[in-house]
């Protein structure tokens, strides 16, 4: 009997479009044989929608004028399963039965842990990162804090709020200015590359912290790294184990990586008409050109870095090395990384089509793993509390 499996993707975010092209690639490689595939697409006012036509990248290209040949729906819980059901119509339907969920999210308001701590309110089962590993992911100041208290390598960096650089806007550009110049300025919860500025001069430095904070409240500015290397991973496994695959040197046509390069390079995939490759398409060099010795010192980063942040499921772990001193920094995590990082992964022989059974294995164990922990009491200390007279019977309570 095949795996009914949700494939959940888009949101209000502005990696919306490319939240579509990795989903779109990820359910073309699913293994028909093993999964139904139930296509959930989140409109970006965060409207729930399924049905046959969301296959199909051409549905994207006039998306209000495409939404009325598709149902909106809801996720529901009904005597100890999952459907999809229908929001409008007199009588609701049940549209769509779910054993599970696959979310393909990229960014804020989905990837950051908002969508998986849903789901794990509903109860269903789902792949990938939970509400914590998805936040700490997401947030660049956060998890460059905690990986900086386990002693991770981090750049040097500071930080701060949109309002605060209104009202002590002096305090921070002289933090900025000790840091010294080039920086590199990025919101702090976004990901592909939106709204990130490389400074070389304290002229510029106004002008790029203003086109963050027109995307996020939280801001952060790093020390850019002198003769840089960009180098990747993939991590796939949980907290039990964890494998590294082989590492990539991406090769940006900018001074840092930027979402041109990464999604408008053009290119066709299998499934998706008409559209980029998305992170497969970046220029690239596999394996990455460094040395056996920083290799694996780099890959078994990646599993501290993997394990400190609770992930699960497949990840992305992207560094900066400074060529001249070999020294590498953790960039970030990308907790749902675009195209699933599956072109890191067939450098060792391993399919798309495998790297997704092995996602959901993974997500199928830890969802039996956590159904066996005590999450409630059968007693009920309502039992002994009167609307009218008060609480009776509970200790260090008066009556």
């Amino acid at each position: 009997m095949r795996i009914k499996l949700g494939v959940i993707f888009g949101g209000e975010t502005v990696e919306h479009e490319v939240s579509i092209i990795s989903a779109l690639q990820a359910i073309n490689n699913l293994d028909e044989d093993k999964y139904e595939v139930i296509p959930i697409y989140i409109s970006k006012d965060k409207v729930w929608y399924t049905g046959r036509l969301l296959f199909d990248m051409d549905f994207y290209k006039d998306i209000n004028s495409n939404k009325k040949y598709v149902k909106e729906v809801t996720l529901c819980k009904i005597d100890g399963k999952f459907y999809l059901e229908c929001t409008k119509g007199l009588f609701r339907k049940l549209v769509a039965e779910l054993d599970m969920v696959l979310p393909i999210v990229h960014g804020n308001n989905v990837e950051d842990g908002t969508l998986v701590g849903y789901l794990d309110t509903v109860g269903i089962p789902y792949v990938g990162s939970h509400v914590l590993g998805s936040a700490l992911g997401q947030d660049k100041v956060v998890m460059k804090q905690v990986m900086k208290s386990e002693g991770l390598p981090v750049v040097d960096y500071v930080w701060f709020y949109d309002n605060e650089y209104y009202t002590i806007k002096d305090e921070i550009l002289d933090k900025v200015s000790k840091l010294g110049y080039p920086v590199v300025v990025k919101p702090a919860t976004l990901g592909s590359s939106v709204g990130i500025s490389f400074v070389h001069t304290e002229s510029e430095i106004d002008g790029a912290i203003r086109e963050a904070i027109k995307y996020d409240k939280k801001i952060v500015i790093e020390k850019a790294i002198s003769n840089l290397v960009e180098v990747n991973s993939s991590v796939l496994g949980n907290s039990e184990y964890q494998k590294v695959s082989t590492l990539e040197e991406v090769m940006g046509l900018d001074e840092i990586l930027s979402y041109t390069d990464k999604y408008l390079s053009g290119g066709k995939t299998k499934g998706v008409k008409s559209g980029s490759k998305g992170m497969a398409s970046a220029s690239r060099i596999v394996p990455a050109r460094i040395s056996k010795e920083l290799t694996e010192e780099i890959k078994e980063t990646s599993k501290k870095v993997f394990k400190l942040l609770n992930l699960s499921g497949v990840v992305r772990i992207d560094y900066l090395i400074d060529k001249k001193t070999n020294k590498f920094y953790v960039n970030e995590p990308n907790i749902i990384p675009g195209s699933l990082a599956y072109y890191l992964w067939k450098e060792d022989g391993v399919s798309y089509k495998s790297l997704l059974d092995e996602m959901i294995s993974i997500a199928i164990k830890e969802y039996k793993n956590e159904v066996k922990k005590t999450r409630s009491f059968e007693s009920n200390i309502l039992e002994g509390f009167d609307g009218v007279k008060g609480v009776k019977g509970i200790k260090g309570i008066k009556k």
